[in-house]
């Protein structure tokens, strides 16, 4: 069962006094919105993917800490930055691979410090830097579709494109990152089919890239993460876009656990292999991808599918949620400013670093 939804989506709101998210746990079968008026309430929704994908996180933080602004109990100044760091920590705790959470956190609480007068023209201050963030975003993730228009190859005239993971509207301020780059192609009349892996194992190729192009009417097909490689040998697929959780200055990238096996089965067909990501997921502190987190999930979500386990007892279990691509096997890599190979990003995105805001 699929369930539509008026669309274009946005997964993170402010409305009045609260946030409210899209439930992407219980998509495709079930469209639902879930009200969050504590930052504790905030925390929880990014540590179980009730949000997820870098970029939404981020926004979702932001929101975070406006709420957490509003839950302080004090007049005084230094109080009042004390307690928003702890509620920053908080948010920061919840997911550790996905920079953009971090740059969001370090966003809101240099507003706090920069920002002057009573404790509600703090709170002001931060929830209208929050509408900065998830408004920014969304203008991000169009420019990166319109940028991605200028990698497609121009033969075929119409394109196969695969994607790992969901990049999508639901993994950020509502129009995505690789995603993003389908969405342009499609209006460009440039793409025929998008190729989905099912992106185990919380499947969020199978259940959320597959329902966004639903929703629009782009032709899809779903694949298990097994298929991909013979695809590629079958000259299903013309190029491969994928999204991003944390990008080393080296161009290394960590994204959904499989996205490195998908760049090593691209490399080994002669597939263009790109990267799309904001500015905003490139970590300038960390020279290589070496030294990305790579958070770790509860084991069910490999022994169970649902609530049936599909494994004997005794066995022994890892799972890890991100993996990362080496810079090599990248073809380019997207972003707002433009598309640079994983060598120039150092040189060419220096200077836009001062940009920031």
């Amino acid at each position: 069962m699929t369930v539509a939804a008026n669309y274009p989506v946005y997964p993170v709101i402010w409305r009045d006094d609260h946030v409210q998210l899209i439930d992407q746990t219980r998509l495709p079968q079930q469209f639902s919105v879930v009200e969050i008026r504590r930052s504790e309430d905030m925390a929880v929704a990014i540590q179980t993917m009730i949000v997820r994908g870098a970029p939404a996180i981020g926004v979702a933080a932001a929101y975070g800490m406006v709420l957490g602004s509003r839950e302080i109990q004090t007049d005084q100044r230094e109080q009042f930055l004390a307690d928003l760091e702890v509620v920053g920590d908080r948010l920061k705790a919840t997911r550790p691979t996905a920079v953009n959470l971090f740059w969001a956190v370090t966003r809101m609480l240099r507003v706090a410090h920069q920002t002057w007068g009573p404790i509600s023209q703090l709170q002001e201050q931060l929830l209208a830097t929050a509408q900065e963030i998830a408004t920014e975003d969304l203008q991000t993730c169009q420019a990166i579709g319109e940028h991605g228009l200028n990698v497609l190859p121009p033969d075929p005239e119409k394109l196969c494109i695969l994607t790992h993971c969901n990049a999508g509207a639901l993994a950020t301020a509502g129009y995505g990152t690789a995603l993003g780059v389908v969405r342009s192609a499609w209006s460009a009349g440039r793409l025929a089919r998008v190729y989905a892996d099912e992106t185990r194992p919380r499947l969020q190729g199978a259940k959320l890239t597959c329902w966004e192009c639903v929703q629009e009417n782009i032709p899809v097909t779903l694949i298990t993460d097994g298929m991909a490689a013979h695809c590629m040998q079958q000259d299903l697929i013309d190029l491969v876009v994928v999204g991003a959780d944390r990008i080393a200055v080296n161009g290394d990238a960590a994204n959904k656990i499989g996205t490195y096996s998908v760049a090593l089965s691209a490399k080994a067909h002669q597939l263009p292999f790109y990267v799309a990501a904001p500015l905003s997921t490139i970590d300038f502190d960390l020279a290589n991808g070496q030294s990305i987190p790579i958070e770790e999930r509860h084991p069910a979500e490999i022994y169970q599918i649902g609530s049936t386990d599909i494994c004997p007892s005794g066995v022994e279990f890892y799972n890890p949620a991100f993996d990362v691509t080496p810079a090599a096997l990248i073809t380019g890599i997207i972003t707002e400013h433009g598309v640079f190979k994983p060598e120039e990003l150092q040189d060419k995105l220096s200077h836009y670093r001062s940009l920031d805001p």
